[in-house]
């Protein structure tokens, strides 16, 4: 029997994630009555990990195709993940600072059939319409406790030293329409929200971790820090 915080804080992930499910109609959780029977029907899912003050894995299945490849648009230019990780980030959300890794779409059978998963049946009225999985990790603190929220990183990241995570440099936004995008040609110009000498910001799996200036070594783009932030507070 699975503690009950443990369950609370997994009932909080399946209540952040279902107001944002693309669905024409309000959606639903139930808990489901034995996720390894599930395993060999859910075959693909969006997955993704989460790692900070709880460690998580996380999947998602939705049946409706259609609505789906409605919200991700004609032209292929959003994956079925870009469509659902702001339903993933609003899961990791009850889950406490920390970094929710790259979405995927990948076999999700052993994380539903695992005894230490939680499974939602996800529903619009009394049909089910998908499935949500969450599987969270005892133990997995690394940016700090409860307790001592600003407690220094040092020392604790050694448990995930050999994990690999996308670090972006970016020097600007802008945003712009659909057709805007489509009609872009080359030799055109975008013009981003950034002063030209404006430090750059250095994200670690899209969260700003530090700022720097972007410098040129042997002919490659690199970039020189200048300020690192306090990740318990980028993070948060």
């Amino acid at each position: 029997m699975k503690k009950s915080t443990t369950l609370s804080l997994q009932d909080a992930a399946a209540d952040a994630l279902v107001p944002l499910l693309p669905s024409a109609t309000a959606i639903t959780w139930a808990h489901a009555e034995d996720g390894a029977s599930l395993a060999d029907q859910v075959g693909s899912a969006v997955v993704a990990s989460f790692v900070g003050t709880t460690a998580a894995d996380i999947a998602l299945v939705l049946a409706d195709d259609a609505a789906l490849a409605e919200a991700a648009g004609t032209d292929s230019l959003v994956s079925t993940a870009d469509v659902l990780r702001p339903a993933l980030e609003a899961a990791a959300g009850p889950l406490g600072t920390g970094v929710l890794g790259e979405a995927s779409i990948d076999d999700a059978a052993a994380l539903f059939a695992d005894d230490d998963t939680v499974v939602y049946a996800l529903k619009a009225g009394k049909t089910a319409v998908g499935w949500f999985a969450i599987r969270v990790r005892e133990g997995g603190a690394i940016w700090g406790s409860a307790t001592d929220p600003k407690r220094s990183v040092a020392g604790k990241l050694g448990r995930i030293s050999n994990v690999e995570m996308a670090l972006t440099v970016e020097i600007g936004r802008t945003r712009m329409a659909v057709r805007d995008v489509l009609n872009l040609e080359p030799g055109a110009v975008i013009e981003l929200d950034r002063s030209a000498g404006a430090p750059a910001d250095i994200l670690l799996n899209g969260r700003l971790i530090a700022h720097g200036e972007i410098v040129v070594v042997d002919q490659d783009y690199a970039v020189r820090i200048t300020q690192i932030l306090d990740v318990a507070e980028s993070m948060s």
